[in-house]
């Protein structure tokens, strides 16, 4: 029997959404291209270099290097390989916030450095004290996190590049899901703000491409060196991805909905999201729950274990933090409706 793909109409969790209608258009129509060999598709690989050039525009970087690649990991992936390479230390150490993607635990494992891992305040961003604590002449790369996965905290971005730049190292901020929403906001967090050397933003998130679509920005282009391998039987003489085969259809879809929608399309969008996030925050406060504050559109509540797992078995798809709270990413597809539905559901089977 085949399989209909999943409705989005109950998914709270995922930082993923359905991709816009020009995105899935692209997508379909460059489904058969590989801009990992440009000379051989020429078109894609032109549609890769508008993708990046509008990834400057969202993240505050004039003339930005970089491609898109499958997702958050792979760029933050890229980020660590970057600092390894250019590091003269035999086992150089990278310093995250706790609140880091766990794409970062894999790039450690890969590349065999030393992952040193600090705690986060009272606001759930970055201790800077820790950092300068954990920092030391053998750190390749400091990272922030501009948009957590679990709160969505943006980290002290210009202090951290500020020690990561003291100590010799590389910045590297990770934006993967943050980054099309923080262009409107107060917040400091893109190359614009801050000397930060590489970013990861990612445009099948809030972005609304469709999947795969990451996004991994430098600087400058000669970080990109750091990665090249020669690849001899192709018509291209070097490569820098970290895979060889790439989807064209992400690269196609990401450019497309990019054009269509930066910057106004994400203004309302975020807008959208952010007033839905706090519709949400103060219907679960009302309820007595203790609530997370809402400082980008994603929601973190105190839910007790048996409404949760009775929310799961209604078909809610929600997840929990690592500390057991209830949360909720307010993503283009949700709407307040699904939310009425939610917290009705949750004072009913409460």
């Amino acid at each position: 029997m085949r399989a209909d793909p999943q409705s989005f109409d109950r998914v709270l969790s995922s930082m993923c959404t359905e991709p816009h209608p020009v995105a899935r258009e692209a997508a379909e129509r460059f489904l058969a291209t590989n801009p990992g060999d440009p000379a051989t598709y020429p078109t894609v690989a032109e549609r890769e270099e508008r993708a990046v050039s509008l990834l400057g525009d969202v993240a505050g970087l004039d003339d930005p290097a970089g491609y898109v690649a499958s997702g958050g990991t792979e760029a933050n992936v890229q980020a660590v390989r970057v600092a390894r390479n250019r590091s003269v230390t035999q086992v150089p150490n990278v310093v995250v916030p706790e609140s880091a993607h766990f794409s970062f635990e894999k790039a450690a494992d890969v590349l065999a450095v030393e992952l040193r891992q600090v705690p986060t305040d009272d606001d759930l961003r970055v201790n800077l004290a820790a950092v300068h604590e954990a920092v030391d002449e053998e750190t390749a790369l400091v990272v922030g996190v501009a948009g957590t996965t679990e709160y969505g905290r943006v980290d002290p971005i210009p202090e951290l590049a500020e020690i990561a730049h003291d100590a010799d190292a590389l910045f590297h901020v990770d934006a993967a899901w943050g980054g099309f929403v923080l262009p409107f906001t107060d917040h400091d967090w893109h190359f614009g703000h801050a000397p930060v050397d590489t970013m990861t933003v990612d445009p099948h998130k809030m972005g609304q491409a469709a999947i795969p679509a990451g996004g991994f920005l430098v600087r400058e282009e000669s970080l990109l060196d750091a990665l090249a391998v020669d690849t001899p039987y192709l018509e291209s003489t070097s490569q820098a991805t970290l895979t060889g085969t790439r989807s064209g259809a992400g690269v196609a879809s990401a450019t497309a909905v990019m054009e269509e929608l930066w910057p106004d399309g994400y203004r309302e969008t975020y807008e959208r999201a952010q007033a839905n996030a706090d519709w949400l925050a103060d219907a679960l406060a009302e309820r007595g729950d203790e609530v997370v504050e809402a400082a980008l559109p994603l929601v973190a509540a105190d839910v007790p274990e048996e409404s949760f797992e009775a929310l799961r078995d209604e078909g809610w798809r929600i997840s929990r933090t690592a500390s057991g709270e209830l949360r909720v990413v307010c993503m283009p597809h949700v709407t307040r409706e699904m939310l009425e539905d939610f917290v009705a559901d949750l004072d009913r089977l409460g």
